[in-house]
């Protein structure tokens, strides 16, 4: 899914999976601490990703996931053996933390977990002969978290790891020494990442969940002996915009836009005017920069929508050329840029031709 990138640490909305997985569940308020396990070689880049939450523990997990649980039980010293701990999967970033409350109160003693209902007609098969029908009504697919009672699990692990019972869950570990586990239906949505149409998902979910919206303005007025350049377009004109830059009102407001919409301040303080190497600059190298900006961040650019504010020169021949340079700068469709002008009819500075303004909206999603 990710070239030589373990499925914790790939990257959604610009945070490894991971770190969205102990947000959340930090999120719901109930937990005293989090025990992380990882394999030794990524400790390091463990706790970089858990560094945003609190209470996080990490220590060496094991060969298998068994082992990795057992080893993350036994790190939890200070726990009471009637606490209630929850086992998670670390790639499965959404649980449905509604339902937490109902998992603790049914937990004890043997066990309680979410599982999905199974909504297909499930057929038990012999290479690709059909040998019969089960009933979906008795079958559910597990997931995490799964609860126990902190000395019920540790007990069991233990058992298990001195009885040779290897499990692909912790349920079935209770299951085997005839513990009565609860079951609760889960929510749609409890995505665990082990494909890549599984992190498209992820993905998708976090990207509707995050759209963010910023608004540019920007001023600048009117002197003669300059270029006038809106929008990345030079075009003719008496008089030319004033700036320490190219001054171009509308490629500034996009910009500002942008970097509102992720919160990352406004063009001056990523291009400040006391800098000499931005003297000049094209503009739309500038936005270049700012698209490469919030995309660091985990953003892209969905749509940008500016309005132009000038009593002259007349602005309309010029649009769609801008939409160009605006969408080629921010490398998106031209269909998702928008260029409008308008005047003031005569009034304010815009209107006595002082100097020319522009608004700027700008739609993110993250990626």
């Amino acid at each position: 899914m990710g070239a030589g990138v373990a499925k914790q640490f790939l990257k959604v909305s610009g945070k490894p999976i991971l770190t969205i997985t102990l947000e959340n569940l930090s999120s719901w308020g109930g937990f005293a601490g989090f025990v992380v396990t990882a394999p030794e070689a990524d400790i390091d880049a463990t706790y970089e990703a858990v560094s945003t939450v609190s209470g996080v523990k990490v220590v060496a997990g094991g060969e298998t996931r068994q082992d990795s649980v057992f080893r993350g039980l036994e790190a939890l010293s200070d726990a009471a053996p009637e606490d209630i701990v929850f086992i998670h999967d670390g790639v499965r970033p959404y649980p449905p933390l509604e339902l937490f409350d109902k998992m603790v109160k049914l937990a004890a003693p043997e066990g309680a977990i979410l599982a999905s209902p199974a909504t297909d007609t499930v057929k038990a098969v012999d290479g690709s002969i059909i040998e019969g029908t089960l009933d979906r009504e008795r079958l559910f697919f597990a997931q995490t978290p799964q609860a126990f009672p902190y000395g019920y699990i540790l007990e069991t692990h233990r058992d298990a790891k001195t009885r040779g019972v290897i499990a692909t869950d912790d349920a079935s570990l209770s299951e085997e020494r005839g513990g009565r586990v609860n079951v609760i239906p889960s929510l749609p949505g409890n995505i665990k990442v082990t494909t890549p149409e599984d992190l498209k998902m992820v993905r998708l979910k976090e990207r509707v969940a995050e759209i963010r919206m910023g608004h540019g303005y920007d001023v600048h007025r009117l002197v003669s002996g300059r270029a006038l350049t809106i929008g990345g377009v030079v075009i003719e004109h008496e008089k030319g915009l004033l700036g320490h830059s190219d001054a171009d009102v509308a490629t500034h407001a996009v910009a500002d836009a942008i970097l509102g919409a992720a919160a990352l301040g406004d063009i001056g303080k990523h291009f400040p005017d006391t800098d000499p190497g931005f003297k000049g600059a094209d503009s739309l190298m500038l936005l270049r920069e700012v698209a490469g900006i919030v995309a660091a961040e985990g953003y892209g650019v969905a749509n940008v929508d500016i309005t132009i504010v000038a009593q002259r020169p007349k602005l309309a021949p010029h649009i769609p050329k801008m939409r160009e340079k605006l969408a080629a700068a921010l490398q998106i469709g031209v269909e998702r840029v928008s260029v409008k002008a308008t005047t003031t009819e005569g009034l304010g500075f815009e209107g006595r031709e002082e100097g020319i303004s522009a608004h700027a909206v700008a739609l993110l999603e993250a990626k």
